[in-house]
């Protein structure tokens, strides 16, 4: 007798105890700090979020989660494979368009992993992972330098619908952000400040377009905003009493209600799993001394912001809802990264993550029904916007950086000359990061590096059979060797 793939789902489900397969909707904001959300940050958060703080009541907060790296592309990359971005090319800073996928055609995606599971997929929003514009009627690809924004009718022959996504609305990045795609086409020109409601009203109209369907769906939601251009529509101005940016968290957070509000009005909540988080830290153009001296902490008790190896510019909100299994009102303390998101959903539904996918990826399943996650990945690794590393394990971190390694002073450029050359704090005693036990600990020193090595050079971070890095030599000194190179330009100018 042959059983159909949602009687198998069911019964696989089962064996988790669940009953049946959760829709799921993943909400990326992007640069929202840690303190940026009110609940996360009670004594030295000043913007109203009270979308998030509804979704933490009834869910549950990891306080100790982190984006796969401190920038947009690489933590985004992350999230769609279940890889660190820095085993690609992209070793730092992010992609800008007009450029080939960044995710080979070949390798899986969460997307792509759901569509088999029998899943409607569906992408709104930033993409920021690289695709190319073609010429509608030559095929010719358009170049970056000949066009400010891509022209309406270009077509795109390896986006979010070659990825794993049967739909997809939205934009590249900020600096495209005019162009609204629908599909694989440029559909029209818009103004920036209407990108934010139209993503809201997209995501609506989606969820309201699945009431009363068999086929579960996933929602994958990665917002524009906080992101610069900081534009709140008129009437979020002046809400916050903080400014402009203030004015467009509030705007985002009102997105998460949108999105609530729409699953409660077509009986969806109870077996939804909605997650709620960020990309990376707040950036500095929100302006967060302006911010700080207002009252409004946008890193709450951390050290550094969006870019940095700081705990700031990594740790991001993470608030998880589902209903059926989750305890309202509950909290993890327990070490995460967004990279586990593969092999999360993949445990949730019951199926392996594909091969040649997920090699850092870690169910945190169990830390959802309140138990210990059980994990054969040593630590999570830490990425700057200038590719400098830094390993997590336990409540020890090593940073191979003198300073920040990002836009905090000081920067690496300016750290002092006596700085010792990486950083290791205990973040249980001192999660500001402000006494550095570098010198003082090299037995912890070797181990942590030893396990980033280990994990850089076997391809992956979890158990399974050795992979490879797309590129041969991935650099850990970043700082040394930028010292190297400037000595020898100084000895040859000699």
């Amino acid at each position: 007798m042959k059983l159909s793939l949602a009687l198998i789902t069911f019964f696989v489900l089962g064996s988790f105890g669940i009953a049946a397969p959760p829709n799921i909707v993943f909400l990326i904001c992007d640069d929202l700090g840690y303190g940026d959300v009110h609940c996360l940050n009670p004594e030295h958060g000043k913007i109203a979020t009270p979308g998030a703080d509804r979704l933490a009541s009834e869910g549950m907060i990891f306080t100790d989660a982190h984006s796969g790296s401190s920038v947009c592309s690489p933590t985004r990359y992350g999230v769609m494979t279940g890889r660190y971005s820095w085993r690609t090319k992209l070793q730092s800073g992010v992609v800008t368009g007009f450029a080939p996928s960044l995710i080979a055609a070949d390798r899986p995606t969460v997307a792509s992993f759901f569509q088999a599971a029998g899943y409607h997929t569906a992408a709104i929003g930033k993409w920021h992972l690289n695709f190319q514009y073609l010429d509608p009627t030559t095929g010719k690809a358009y170049s970056e330098k000949d066009f400010d924004t891509p022209p309406v009718g270009a077509k795109i022959p390896d986006g979010p619908t070659t990825r794993g996504f049967d739909r997809y609305h939205g934009f590249h990045h900020a600096r495209d952000m005019e162009a609204v795609i629908e599909g694989d086409t440029v559909i029209e020109h818009d103004e920036v400040i209407h990108m934010l409601p139209r993503l809201q009203r997209k995501a609506v109209e989606f969820i309201d377009s699945r009431a009363g369907k068999d086929e579960p769906f996933f929602l994958y939601l990665p917002l524009g905003s906080p992101h610069t251009p900081i534009v709140p529509a008129p009437e979020w101005q002046g809400k916050s009493g903080l400014g402009d940016y203030g004015d467009f968290v509030m705007q985002t957070d009102a997105v998460v209600s949108a999105v609530s509000e729409a699953l409660e009005r077509n009986k969806l909540t109870e077996n939804t799993l909605f997650i709620f988080t960020s990309d990376n830290g707040c950036s500095k153009a929100a302006g967060i001394e302006k911010l700080a001296a207002q009252g409004h902490r946008v890193s709450a008790n951390l050290r550094g912001s969006k870019a940095d190896i700081w705990d700031g510019g990594h740790r991001v909100p993470f608030i998880v809802r589902w209903p059926a299994k989750i305890k309202p009102g509950s909290t993890s303390d327990q070490l995460i990264c967004l990279v586990d998101f593969f092999a999360t959903v993949a445990e949730i539904v019951g199926k392996e993550v594909p091969a040649g996918a997920g090699e850092d990826s870690v169910s945190f399943l169990p830390a959802l029904r309140g138990e210990k996650i059980v994990s054969t990945r040593h630590g999570v690794i830490h990425h700057s916007i200038s590719g400098h590393f830094a390993y997590r394990q336990g409540p020890w971190k090593l940073a191979l950086a003198r300073a920040s390694g990002g836009w905090s002073s000081p920067t690496e450029a300016k750290a002092p000359a006596e700085a010792p050359k990486g950083q290791l704090y205990h973040m249980q005693d001192d999660i500001g990061e402000t006494h550095n036990l570098f010198d003082s600990k090299p037995e912890i020193v070797s181990q942590l590096l030893d396990l980033l090595k280990a994990d850089i050079e076997r391809g992956r971070s979890t158990a399974g059979p050795e992979s490879a890095n797309d590129i041969p030599d991935i650099v850990l000194w970043k700082s040394e060797v930028k010292a190297k190179g400037k000595r020898k330009k100084q000895q040859a100018e000699e």
